[in-house]
């Protein structure tokens, strides 16, 4: 119950954020989104203090650990990737324009 408190209590600073947004509407531009991410960095402090915010902070780190683990293609292995892509997006597009003029001259013969 009191993590889903606390996340109301961020969710409110985020909406009084950006009511001062625009209850500010005469001051500088600066001001206004100051205001904003202000609110927002203190409804992520707000929110981290609730096991969902702290679970999604672990989340974020191991997501960090895997992605060092990927092994990335190399540059001859990416042009090769995307030339057969390019080639496929092509061959598919020739062979829609196929069936498409196809199905237009049926149409026209059947409708006279």
């Amino acid at each position: 119950m009191a993590d889903k408190i606390k996340l109301l209590i961020a969710v409110l600073i985020v909406a009084a954020g950006i009511a001062g947004y625009y209850e500010l509407a005469d001051k500088l531009q600066i001001i206004r989104v100051g205001v904003v991410l202000a609110s927002a960095l203190i409804a992520i402090g707000v929110a981290y203090t609730s096991s969902g915010g702290k679970a999604l902070v672990g989340f974020y780190r191991e997501s960090l650990v895997e992605t060092r683990k990927v092994v990335w293609p190399n540059r001859k292995e990416t042009v090769q990737t995307t030339g057969i892509v390019i080639l496929l997006v092509i061959g598919v597009a020739f062979v829609l324009m196929l069936v498409d003029l196809s199905l237009q001259s049926f149409m026209n013969w059947f409708m006279g």
